[in-house]
């Protein structure tokens, strides 16, 4: 059998041996010369494609930008690797392997998450309503019918709704696939609708797996509003197909999140068997999160009350305390090009923070 992956298409020229690849990520690109068969061959089962792939490709170095040549279904058709995790590993018989077709966007798929439970700081009622998904996750068969398949996380933006899922996908030891809700929007009809069900036959390929649709609002928009944007309604009733189960998926657990939920349709919101709220962090755990995130600076931090911040950072979420706070602060210390973080980029970016948002800084947070 004859392995092509190489930009100068030699044969058969292997390297030694490294790690499997986990996911493939390949562009359609052609015939080397012209012919009759100039058009891309449409793959109807991807399974089949994939089974076929993953056994002549066997073995082969997997490198971003290079090519593999169909010697099977399509002799000689080309495909170039977009993507490929680990970089330059083996493809074998587990590897995952996407076609990206008509420049669609394809879902990241993460399939290690370091992210914790420790790591989302406060959320001690969300975190305990995700160990049903996370035994679901492990074990699936044990539930049947009474599978925990679409769970909402709803709240404000930046409160941990992404990282959770990241953290519930770890803990599990399962994939993820998140997926920004403004992605799944084609731009011709019909489009929105098709990548939803590709992404549902991805993660039955997968499963047990975790997808995970944030701004669900985009996609699932209530349909009264269907004239702001013409294709909600095909994309919301693909979207309730996939999550009725009227196809069986096995091992997919649906996490939508979102921080408008009295924008989504109420036929989406009502398949969600569970509804978990974010809430915004409390003093002290807005303590813990500028603590844990200055211990992360390049730079030293001197005279600096975390404490007296928190207090004056009512109603800020985790993000904005990150982006708004802590990164202005650093950042005007390394213009400046100090050796140190001190309370006087701490008082500036604050004092910028509370401007904007209309509060008045009446005292000077450091003497």
């Amino acid at each position: 059998m004859q392995r092509t992956n190489h930009k100068n298409s030699r044969e058969d020229e292997f390297e030694p041996a490294g790690s499997t690849a986990e996911l493939l990520v390949l562009e359609p690109i052609g015939y080397p010369l012209s012919s009759v068969l100039d058009d891309y061959p449409e793959i109807e089962d991807a399974g089949v494609f994939e089974f076929y792939a993953r056994e002549q490709w066997n073995g082969c170095i997997a490198r971003k930008g290079e090519y593999l040549f169909d010697r099977r279904m399509y002799p000689d058709f080309a495909y170039r690797i977009k993507e490929v995790k680990p970089p330059g590993s083996v493809i074998g018989m587990e590897t995952l392997i996407i076609v990206h077709e008509d420049n669609a966007t394809t879902p990241t798929v993460e399939f290690h998450s370091n992210i914790c439970f420790d790591d989302v700081i406060g959320q001690d009622t969300a975190k305990q309503k995700c160990k049903l998904i996370e035994k679901y996750l492990m074990q699936p068969e044990k539930f049947g019918k009474w599978a925990p398949r679409n769970v909402l996380f709803f709240g404000p933006s930046g409160t941990g709704k992404t990282m959770l899922a990241k953290a519930l996908a770890n803990k599990a030891n399962v994939p993820i696939i998140p997926v920004k809700a403004t992605q799944m929007i084609g731009e011709y009809v019909g489009e929105g609708a098709r990548q939803i069900h590709q992404l549902y036959d991805r993660a039955e390929d997968m499963a047990p797996c975790i997808i995970f649709i944030d701004e669900l609002d985009a996609i699932a928009l209530d349909r009264r509003h269907q004239e702001l944007r013409g294709d909600v309604a095909e994309i919301v009733n693909a979207l309730l197909t996939e999550m009725d189960g009227i196809v069986e998926r096995e091992g997919i657990c649906t996490i939508g999140a979102t921080n408008r939920t009295n924008s989504l349709d109420p036929a989406v919101r009502s398949r969600f068997e569970e509804e978990i709220e974010f809430s915004l962090p409390a003093e002290e755990e807005r303590v813990k999160i500028l603590e844990t995130n200055v211990a992360t600076f390049p730079l030293p931090v001197k005279d600096v009350d975390i404490k007296k911040i928190a207090a004056m950072t009512k109603g800020f979420s985790g993000r904005d305390l990150v982006e708004k706070v802590l990164k202005t602060a650093l950042h005007q210390a390394i213009i400046e090009d100090k050796e140190e973080v001190s309370g006087k980029h701490f008082e500036e970016s604050m004092g910028k923070v509370l401007h904007k948002n209309g509060t008045v800084m009446d005292n000077r947070m450091y003497s």
